[in-house]
């Protein structure tokens, strides 16, 4: 593609507009730890909520949607949509409590929460391992895709994207800090979200239209695989395809959303969602902020993506065909992923810079925050904890700046050895199996301990480990949501265990972790005891029951709406009025709940 000079005027209008108010805050970012990495605790609720939705509107993720519609139908997005169930469980349940830990890192918790050595372990092990090894690889993710894209429209090889890419990332995320993230990530989500939309937009008119698209796709399809797919369904076929219905739902929304760590949807609540909510002014900001990142990110979203993998159905049916479209393009990036740039090829002048500033954006605003985020581990939970303590704040600073450097250039190392986003993406989540149901009861019940985290840790890796070794080696395998139920069945009697027989955090640190965070629910009950607090002296009529009610409610309102659009698109009326009303019931139970959990 060849960029006329009103786009280029687009890109660099759009880069300025981004960048250029963050240099304001680079002094104030320097200032101490606290200003550099959770912005001194006076973020507004709209502000860290937009940061978290821009995060997760990475550059990788349009191209994994299209590759997920592409072979498994709208349905296959259940893989992501199920942790609807997680955010909105952060919501009613952990988004205070973060809040009222005060802590400056989600994994500084752990000394707080955990007594003896092992608390100590946990901390700097999970800050090299979730701060660094984790870290890179979801860098390395959006960085494929950044590759992936640049190689389509600009023929570029990987190191020149790479290049440019860290020149502009690496420079602002070591000045700016938290503060120059967070302001990035508000203007890049308006621009990202208008280049969406406009890609949606062009690509239908390439196909004919919405009514034609639909037409085409209504029935089932052969898919690239050989199975027969709805394209368009929602739900996908319990009776021609069950195993793919097993996979994509059942899997899912019976166990991967508590079962699973994966960065954005954290059960409990973690990596750059804890810090944003660490950041929030108080705890009703920290509250909204997750709720409002939850609907922007299940909402208003995925249906321009979803649009544009489904016409790519129609003008590249095969992966041959986009080959043929683009004879330049690097072999080893084609996949059903790369569809999703190879459409941009339809947009017209204007549109094509708003689209790779938007793009940039994309890129920008997950890599920068994941900067932030992993040199505040590596620099607060290892290097200040136990390599050099009581040095200077200005210090730390200087040295979380050269971590995001050496951020950047594994991250860069580690691009050469993915294939796609979806790969990555399987990746993450089995190498967190059967961590989740820990990072959800660990608030509410005081018998999960230190040992817990690292056996939890120790067994999923291994057994995903043996699992690797024996596709690789012995070409012994399972489906991936096979190997997933295993994992975390395998993990989670492991670390259960651990909590009856292992050994038992000291009292004196439960009794002050209870009178710091106010955990509710039964599971405290001794401790509460020992506090002295009496049954039901949670602070703001805090309950289970509420909670619950809040959470089924928020993900009502979500799943509603998200599945009203997308019936209004195909021309199903009747079916998305009905989603309105039920958009409606649930959104005032919802507000209710929260205004109730507040008096």
């Amino acid at each position: 593609m060849r960029l006329q000079w009103i786009d280029w005027l687009i890109v660099f209008a759009s880069l300025a507009i981004c960048f250029l108010p963050a240099l304001y805050f680079g002094k104030r970012a320097a200032k101490s730890t606290s200003e550099f990495f959770v912005s001194g605790r006076s973020v507004p609720w709209w502000l860290a909520g937009l940061s978290m939705v821009a995060t997760t509107f990475s550059s990788d993720t349009p191209n994994l949607v299209t590759d997920i519609v592409r072979r498994q139908g709208v349905a296959g997005n259940w893989c992501w949509w199920a942790f609807t169930l997680t955010g909105v469980a952060t919501v009613f349940f952990y988004a205070r409590l973060w809040r009222r830990s005060e802590v400056m890192t989600d994994l500084e918790f752990y000394e707080i929460r955990y007594s003896g050595k092992a608390a100590g372990v946990v901390r700097g092990f999970r800050a090299v391992y979730l701060g660094f090894v984790f870290n890179c690889v979801i860098m390395a993710t959006v960085s494929l895709a950044a590759c992936k894209i640049a190689n389509i429209l600009f023929g570029l090889p990987r190191w020149q994207t790479l290049l440019i890419c860290g020149l502009l990332n690496v420079v602002f995320a070591a000045h700016s800090g938290l503060w120059g993230v967070l302001v990035i990530d508000m203007i890049q989500f308006i621009i990202k979200m208008t280049a969406v939309i406009a890609a949606a937009y062009f690509a239908l008119q390439q196909v004919g239209g919405l009514e034609v698209l639909v037409s085409k796709l209504s029935g089932p399809l052969p898919g690239p695989d050989g199975q027969m797919l709805h394209y368009l369904n929602i739900l996908p076929d319990f009776t021609s395809n069950w195993d793919l219905a097993l996979a994509v739902f059942i899997m899912p929304l019976a166990v991967q959303w508590w079962a699973t760590w994966y960065p954005g949807a954290e059960p409990g609540g973690g990596s750059y969602i804890a810090q944003r909510m660490l950041a929030s002014k108080t705890e009703k900001d920290a509250l909204g902020a997750v709720l409002f990142f939850n609907v922007a990110h299940y909402v208003l979203r995925p249906w321009p993506w979803i649009l544009v993998g489904l016409c790519s159905l129609l003008v590249y049916p095969q992966l041959a065909d986009i080959q043929r479209a683009f004879p330049n393009m690097d072999p080893s990036l084609l996949g059903h992923d790369i569809a999703y740039p190879a459409m941009l090829k339809f947009l017209p002048v204007g549109f094509v810079g708003l689209m790779v500033g938007g793009l940039i954006a994309a890129n920008s605003s997950t890599i920068l925050t994941h900067l932030n985020w992993g040199s505040s581990y590596l620099v607060h939970d290892f290097y200040r904890r136990f390599i050099r303590p009581g040095a200077p704040d200005q210090h730390y600073v200087a040295v979380g700046r050269w971590a995001t450097v050496l951020l950047f250039v594994c991250a860069s190392g580690l691009v050469y050895f993915l294939d796609s986003a979806k790969n990555a993406f399987d990746i993450i989540l089995q190498v967190g199996a059967g961590t989740g149901l820990l990072y959800l009861l660990r608030w509410f019940w005081w018998r999960i301990n230190a040992w817990c985290e690292v056996v939890a840790m120790a067994s999923s890796f291994g057994i995903s480990l043996v699992l690797v070794v024996l596709q690789k080696q012995f070409h012994v395998g399972m489906p991936s949501h096979y190997a997933l139920l295993l994992t975390i069945g395998v993990t989670t009697v492991c670390w259960v265990a651990t909590a009856f027989w292992g050994p038992p955090t000291d009292r004196q640190t439960l009794v002050a972790f209870y009178r710091r965070v106010r955990p509710f629910g039964p599971g405290w009950g001794p401790i509460r005891a020992e506090a002295g607090v009496a049954p039901g002296g949670e602070p703001n009529g805090q309950s289970i029951p509420a909670g619950l009610l809040g959470w089924s409610a928020g993900c009502t309102v979500i799943w509603s709406s998200l599945f009203m659009v997308g019936n209004f698109l195909y021309g199903r009326t009747g079916l998305a009025l009905a989603l309105l009303a039920v958009f409606v019931i649930s959104g005032v139970i919802l507000i209710r709940s929260i205004q109730r959990s507040w008096r």
